[in-house]
């Protein structure tokens, strides 16, 4: 029967004999070691975006996003698709709150598209529109799922990017107040927590700046930073009027792919690095949302492209937030210390650098331990949710129809433990919700990219729980990491 096996086969085999010794001899010693805990409290959840899964671009009055405009633009998306039809998920609803229920999580994370309730960004609202997001929130209710609302996830109204150019005019910050003081007045008394914007750092830069992203504009530095200042002001104005026209106690923030700086070595002066530069590489958004001014670091090297604001803006922005939400993948920055300003130095990465089936996913499990805690510290914040972390998988089925995503679970157990360990030394992290519930149309990839808990064909529309969805669902019910 040996005839067949080459040296590595065989080597393999002596391993697994070695590992089931081993294995005898360790199990005495593991109980000794607790599993890693997460308070009884800690929120579990998973998440989606609106023109990512629904679908049904062109029903019950919907209006057209940047998104549609985008993705319908001859070589803008590399699959060449769109979101048109996307999950489905505006008909199949009520099954895929099935699914986050099958995972055990208590609570969901999405996102409301502002065309299907305004159409044209302002003006006369679409009854219809909202009655999508009442639908679907009784529908979590009825299942033990507490509602988490994202009032923008990047499908900004047309219309409004053709009459005054979307983020690059303050109008849009107010008609953003507008839409958050009318979801909130209908939507508060059953959903206790909204997120403003979602990844600024991500839709400015890319939309506005490096025309990647809708509505693929390239736009100079200082009206790069001036629009990044609308979508800070819009984020403020629309915390005041959730305050304003919502239920009293709900709870409002932003979530923002954080710039994370990771200290290469963890010596003092090194993790002292990370802390200046996390606070210097955020101050666009983060920084001014959370300390309400500009760091003089940012300004001085913007310069004459710095933006322009006034102090009554600054105040609006720097309105209190209940929480931060910090989406977290991968470090974006190694850093060491330097004698220089900033005082900090950024490494390159080595091509052999690990990462997952995207790019730009490079495999950092210490970026969520670290992310968190440093911006706990520097701004003094007393509640973070992990709002988005997760894998892109390459997700083949198997021959048995199944998909065993091994590099997705040995992401999600070093980086949940990573993240437990910030919890245990006091990191104020409530929950997290893990990206994505299902595959979905993944912007400029199209769909070939899977994220999902869940693989679904997007031919048949059929969800299937991968691998990851036990493991998931293990920790949640569990509470833990470890055995």
């Amino acid at each position: 029967m040996f005839a067949n096996l080459s040296r590595r086969s065989f080597a393999g085999l002596a391993g697994l004999a070695a590992l089931g010794m081993t294995t005898r001899a360790s199990a005495a010693e593991s109980d000794t070691h607790a599993p890693a805990r997460f308070p009884k409290d800690f929120v579990w959840g998973t998440a989606t975006s609106s023109y990512q899964i629904e679908g049904a671009v062109n029903e019950d009055g919907r209006g057209k996003s940047i998104w549609d405009v985008f993705s319908h633009t001859p070589g803008k998306i590399e699959d060449g698709t769109t979101g048109d039809r996307a999950n489905e998920h505006y008909h199949r609803y009520k099954e895929d709150v099935g699914l986050i229920k099958a995972l055990g999580v208590k609570a969901y994370r999405f996102s409301i598209a502002w065309p299907r309730v305004f159409p044209d960004g302002t003006g006369q609202p679409n009854p219809q529109g909202l009655d999508f997001y009442n639908r679907l929130v009784d529908e979590l209710l009825a299942n033990g799922i507490e509602p988490y609302a994202t009032l923008y996830h990047w499908d900004l109204p047309q219309t409004l990017q053709d009459r005054v150019g979307g983020w690059q005019s303050s109008d849009t910050s107010k008609a953003f107040a507008d839409y958050a003081a009318y979801v909130a007045a209908r939507l508060t008394d059953r959903v206790k927590t909204i997120f403003t914007v979602n990844e600024v750092g991500r839709f400015v830069n890319f939309g506005y700046g490096w025309a990647i992203d809708a509505p693929g504009l390239k736009l100079p530095t200082a009206q790069l930073n001036q629009a990044r200042h609308h979508v800070a002001l819009a984020h403020g104005l629309a915390v005041q009027a959730i305050r304003a026209s919502g239920r009293a106690g709900t709870k409002v923030g932003a979530a923002e792919n954080i710039a994370a700086c990771v200290p290469a070595i963890a010596t003092a002066e090194n993790i002292r690095a990370a802390e200046i530069a996390t606070r210097e590489l955020n101050a666009g958004f983060l920084g001014v949302v959370l300390e309400g001014k500009y760091t003089d670091g940012f300004l001085a090297y913007a310069g004459a492209d710095a933006p322009k604001f006034t102090t009554d803006e600054l105040k609006i922005i720097g309105t209190p937030n209940d929480f931060v939400g910090l989406n977290i993948y991968a470090p974006q920055f190694y850093v060491t210390a330097s004698d220089r300003a900033p005082g900090f130095h950024v490494l390159p990465f080595p091509t052999s650098f690990p990462r997952m089936n995207s790019e730009w996913l490079r495999i950092g499990p210490e970026v969520i331990y670290w992310a968190p805690r440093i911006a706990a510290k520097i701004w003094n914040i007393d509640t973070i949710y992990i709002s988005e972390n997760g894998a892109s998988s390459e997700d083949k089925l198997a021959a048995d129809g199944q998909v065993y995503d091994l590099d997705r679970i040995m992401f999600l157990r070093n980086y949940l433990t990573q993240m437990q360990r910030a919890v245990a030394e006091g990191v104020p992290i409530r929950g997290y919700f893990l990206w994505s519930l299902m595959d979905n149309f993944e912007w400029i990839f199209g769909y070939g990219k899977r994220f999902g808990l869940y693989r679904v064909d997007f031919e048949t529309q059929a969800r299937v729980p991968k691998l990851s969805a036990a493991f998931y669902r293990d920790v949640v019910a569990r509470n833990a990491i470890g055995v």
